[in-house]
């Protein structure tokens, strides 16, 4: 079960989502969040903490973990809520199952039945059916690019050109290349001679990052103003929060006064003013989440730096990512926020989150919209906060359940709310996604910041007890 909020000192829970539902003007299907089974084969020991599950989940996900054959008697009825640890199978299937009747035959080279009944063991003849489990994610490379990180006074050129490449792209400070090749081929034995080669320090692919997707426009119903106003401050005092996005359209949000110059790395695009860009509807994201954490404050130190990293073009790269993280931090900023990902690991772009992170600077990242358990880049990665969506349950405001779009899994860190309206040039627009929730959510550690009294470390900290998430699945 997801975990309530807590440190009412900080943030009023009921205000908070009172807020969200305001924010939402559309109705989701709402049940009730999803409790837990342990069942560990290898160490034959079961635990469980159930509230709310009928027989049907129950066997399904016995069926899921152990493999056995389950059958049950047909129209058999079963409300299951116990809690306990460290027990057998057996006396576990007696708590789970409490009155029923159940029989577990072990069988040569298949897999044990269970049978559950309420009359005769011949009777059940319905079998549980596993569910599927989602299919593997898959990102695959740009096939004709390598990043390299050579050693200090290599010759850059002159290795590219040895390997019949040309360097497109360079991350300063790093000694860390971009190289692109005749073809995948080319590629492919450049990165097998690259690995012993003494002058080289590492060698990765380059992955893809899909653009995200545009919000929805409405046809009715608007998104409540945001009442916030930027508070005039030396720039050594503000909190800066930059967005390695798409580009942003300051104009039309009623947050122009928030940003600062925006940076592109790749290209000068500006997009146009008939509907906002992902970037911009981050950005009015981020300002939510702030009022909601900023108990009313209307005035706020807070300055917002879009760092453009896809242009005009459909995707961007785990390079180019990397790149924008560089360039946003020659501005000092607290925050940095990345509602976007792919399923394919980086070891450049953990050390350069790592590093900044060191610096106290505080990453969060979306989880991904597929549904899927999955790990995503860069939410997967220690130093940044992975924030999937969830929903309130709206008969307990204290329980919420993960959105039926949404990713989970261990690599998951907190939830946040991801559907909410977007004000753009006098129109509003539907916002639905995991995307929202990372910027929300990096909205909420804004406004905290912004209300004083804490260190990066410890908003840090707050955000991931309080916010807590348990996968569900």
């Amino acid at each position: 079960m997801f975990s309530a909020m807590r440190n009412a000192g900080f943030l009023n829970q009921l205000k908070l989502w009172a807020l969200v539902l305001t924010c939402l003007c559309v109705g989701v299907p709402l049940v009730q969040a999803k409790d837990s089974l342990d069942w560990q084969q290898e160490k034959n020991t079961v635990a469980a903490e159930i509230t709310s599950w009928d027989l049907a989940e129950l066997l399904e996900n016995i069926a899921s973990v152990t493999g056995w054959q389950i059958y049950v008697e047909p129209d058999t009825k079963h409300p299951v809520s116990t809690k306990f640890k460290n027990r057998t199978p057996g006396d576990a299937l007696r708590l789970l199952l409490g009155d029923l009747s159940f029989a577990l035959l072990p069988q040569k080279n298949a897999p044990s039945r269970l049978y559950v009944f309420r009359t005769t063991l011949q009777e059940a003849t319905q079998l549980v059916k596993v569910p599927q489990k989602p299919a593997t994610k898959v990102t695959k490379p740009i096939p004709d690019e390598l990043i390299i990180t050579v050693k200090p006074g290599t010759d850059i050129e002159a290795l590219a050109k040895k390997l019949g490449a040309k360097v497109i792209g360079k991350l300063d400070g790093l000694n860390t290349y971009r190289l692109k090749f005749e073809d995948a081929e080319s590629a492919n034995e450049a990165k097998e001679q690259l690995r012993t080669d003494s002058s080289v320090e590492s060698v990765e692919n380059n992955y893809p990052i899909t653009r995200p997707e545009q919000p929805d426009m409405l046809k009715a119903g608007a998104g409540s103003p945001i009442n916030l106003t930027p508070k005039v401050v030396p720039d050594a005092n503000r909190i800066v929060v930059a967005l390695i996005d798409t580009a942003v359209q300051p104009k039309g949000t009623g947050l122009d006064g928030f940003f600062l110059a925006p940076i592109s790395v790749n290209g000068d695009f500006q997009p146009g003013a008939d509907e906002p860009t992902h970037g911009t509807s981050m950005s009015e994201a981020i300002a939510r989440g702030m009022t909601a954490s900023m108990d009313g404050k209307p005035e706020s130190k807070v300055r917002f730096l879009s760092v453009d990293v896809y242009g005009r073009n459909p995707t961007t790269s785990t390079f180019e990512v990397g790149q924008g993280i560089l360039e946003a931090l020659k501005y000092n900023p607290s925050i940095i926020n990345m509602s976007l990902g792919s399923y394919a690991d980086s070891p450049m772009l953990q050390t350069i989150i790592e590093s900044a992170h060191k610096q106290n600077v505080l990453f969060f990242a979306s989880a991904g919209n597929d549904p899927v358990p999955n790990p995503t880049f860069p939410a997967a990665f220690p130093d940044v906060i992975a924030v999937t969506a969830a929903d309130p349950v709206s008969s307990d405001r204290n329980s919420f359940r993960l959105a039926p779009y949404a990713n989970y899994g261990s690599f998951v860190d907190v939830f946040a709310p991801g559907r909410y309206i977007v004000n753009f040039n006098n129109r509003s627009w539907m916002v639905t996604g995991t995307s929202g929730s990372s910027a929300y959510m990096a909205g909420i550690a804004a406004g905290m910041l912004d209300s004083g009294g804490r260190t990066s470390s410890q908003v840090e900290a707050v955000i991931r007890s309080s916010f807590r998430f348990n996968s569900p699945r």
